[in-house]
């Protein structure tokens, strides 16, 4: 999908994620593609030493690598990549209901931020 068309950004800052990042970026995919949203996954990956890079582009997700350690750094260097209009960071857990995540993507349309 062309990025001009991207109405949405999952960013998922990430290292050593490799247990839970597949169903997060599951559940995340699922969840916009439920609304009907243009979207990308983004995985900001700050140095991973697993296969959590392997796995985040075996679902379909989109990884930079972060130049810099830190939570911070991932948030920063995955906002600047973005492609969506609007951009939403989850703090994302392998369990199950998606109802907040639901409710933030669905608001992707009313209330953009960047």
């Amino acid at each position: 999908m062309p990025a001009a068309d991207l109405e949405l950004t999952v960013l998922m800052p990430c290292l050593n994620e490799a247990q839970t990042l597949a169903a997060c970026i599951r559940k995340a995919r699922a969840c916009v593609e439920r609304l009907g949203v243009a979207a990308e996954v983004l995985v900001a990956d700050n140095g991973s030493t697993d296969d959590s890079r392997a796995i985040a582009l075996r679902e379909g997700a989109r990884v930079i690598d972060v130049p810099v350690r830190g939570y911070g750094a991932a948030l920063y260097h995955g906002a600047r990549a973005a492609r969506g209009m609007s951009r939403r960071l989850l703090k994302f857990s392998g369990g199950s209901g998606d109802g907040p995540y639901y409710a933030t993507f669905s608001s992707a349309r009313t209330s953009p931020s960047c």
